[in-house]
């Protein structure tokens, strides 16, 4: 499986970005996929995933509100809407892929794609 994000960027406190992850590969259909992300002198936080085909969408609890994970099925894109941003949500965001169900936790995962920079300024 190959994950390459987009949409990362700076906005002001207060705004929204919408990532993107394009996935390819002989077996992505096979894998439920995520956003984690990192932060500056922090590990990877598990954001939310979100599953090919039926199953639930999870995102993590803080978050719940704000941030919004979809999927395009046609397009092989995974996507996470980002709202109401913060300061605190400058990180390096990664789409993720798991070859098990229901992903919760970072460590779920077993591919990464490059990371995107999103900065939020006050």
């Amino acid at each position: 499986v190959q994950l390459v994000e987009s949409g990362g960027g700076w906005v002001q406190s207060g705004g929204s970005l919408r990532l993107s992850c394009a996935a390819s590969g002989d077996t992505v259909n096979s894998h439920v996929m995520g956003w984690v992300r990192q932060a500056p002198g922090k590990e990877r936080q598990f954001l939310a995933s979100i599953p090919w085909t039926g199953g639930p969408r999870l995102t993590a609890e803080s978050l719940q509100g704000r941030f919004t994970i979809s999927r395009d099925n046609v397009k092989n894109t995974v996507y996470l809407q980002m709202n109401s941003l913060k300061p605190e949500d400058t990180a390096v965001y990664y789409c993720a892929a798991a070859g098990r169900p229901i992903p919760s936790t970072v460590r779920d995962f077993s591919v990464f794609g490059q990371g995107t920079q999103v900065t939020v300024s006050s």
